[in-house]
């Protein structure tokens, strides 16, 4: 039986940057020390890499988990963030109560917006923004009895 995500994995140039931000912006807390492989045929055959070696970290936020990942090896052949068009898991999305000053917080601790304000479409508020390393995080804040708001998760 499938009961629904349990995480989003994220490799990151920079984890210990991407570790505060995600801890300051959206109040993510590690649930371990965190781990590291090299030179581990059983992980090369989990995450199908030949040669990989990276350290990372699960982290959590109410009910939501990131893994965060940073590769020794091999080397990524992309030198740029993805982009929403790209061919891949292109942004995750947060749900916030306070669209003006929650992106005020964020852009505080790194996120930027390119000099856009959100959208408020009548049954939701949006705006895709991006992380330190330029990963695409979509901020929305639904109208009340919205059919997908988080409330309705419980009911």
């Amino acid at each position: 039986m499938i009961r629904g995500i349990h995480h989003i994995g994220m490799n990151c140039r920079d984890i210990d940057r991407m570790k505060r931000f995600y801890a300051e912006a959206f109040g993510f807390e590690p649930v371990d020390e965190g781990f590291d492989w090299a030179n581990e045929p059983m992980m090369d055959h989990i995450v199908d890499l030949k040669g990989s070696a990276a350290k990372g970290v699960m982290m959590r936020a109410g009910t939501c988990y990131i893994e965060l990942f940073q590769y020794s090896a091999p080397a990524s052949d992309i030198d740029r963030p993805m982009r929403p068009n790209d061919r891949a898991y292109t942004h995750f999305c947060i749900d916030v109560t306070d669209m003006e000053n929650d992106i005020v917080h964020l852009q505080n601790c790194g996120m930027t917006f390119n000099d856009r304000d959100f959208v408020d479409v009548g049954h939701v508020k949006t705006l895709y923004g991006y992380d330190p390393e330029g990963n695409v995080i979509e901020v929305q804040q639904t109208a009340p009895g919205n059919s997908f708001g988080l409330d309705m998760l419980k009911k």
